[in-house]
């Protein structure tokens, strides 16, 4: 689990191509030196396994569904990437709980600015606009944020000046893809309110 607040933005270092998939090779200002193979580490926001690490990079395989589901097929060498390490239960919960579990990726509508802060608006699929309300959480590129002004595929969410500095946010324009994961509790209640309509319907 992880808690949306980024670690670092690390910069994808080389990849490799394998048959089911690929391997990504990140570059961090992390200690690399503490990373454990096997340990879990969210990359844009997705989950991935540490598998690889040394001078001053760590490496990830990518599924070939992965590499579907997300953006992380789309990475070219150099990009920059938002990390984050597994959350620790002493830990502060800073944002909120997310899985890196990626729902569906969306795309940066529009930009403005409001006052210090920016107001981003993303476009989202059909199917995962649903689970996205109003003042709920959401995770984009595994950043924690509040949804509002939440429409048909639409949402918007206010990023503060020290997020967009910290994170990929701040050099995101218009037509970007990012990852979306929805609030868990969110799915979780959807899911059973699905579940009891069916029965309902079934009698």
């Amino acid at each position: 689990m992880f808690t949306g607040i980024v670690d670092d933005v690390g910069r994808l270092a080389r990849r490799e191509e394998h048959s089911a998939g690929r391997r990504l090779w990140v570059a961090t200002v992390l200690d690399v030196g503490d990373f454990e193979i096997g340990e879990s580490i969210a990359v844009a926001g997705a989950c991935m396994t540490v598998v690889a690490c040394g001078n001053s990079e760590f490496a990830v395989d990518v599924s070939a569904e992965s590499l579907r589901r997300t953006t992380l097929g789309d990475l070219s060498i150099g990009d920059a990437v938002n990390l984050e390490r597994a959350m620790q239960l002493d830990d502060r919960l800073g944002g909120h709980m997310v899985s890196g579990h990626i729902d569906g990726t969306g795309s940066v509508e529009s930009i403005r600015p409001e006052g210090e802060s920016s107001i981003f608006t993303f476009r989202v699929p059909a199917d995962l606009a649903p689970l996205l309300v109003e003042k709920g959480s959401v995770a984009v590129d595994g950043i924690s944020l509040t949804c509002f002004h939440c429409r048909d595929e639409l949402f918007d969410v206010a990023v503060i000046p020290h997020t967009l500095a910290v994170t990929t946010l701040g050099k995101r324009s218009p037509g970007a893809r990012v990852n979306l994961e929805a609030d868990v509790m969110g799915k979780y209640v959807a899911r059973l309110v699905d579940a009891a309509i069916a029965a309902r319907i079934a009698k």
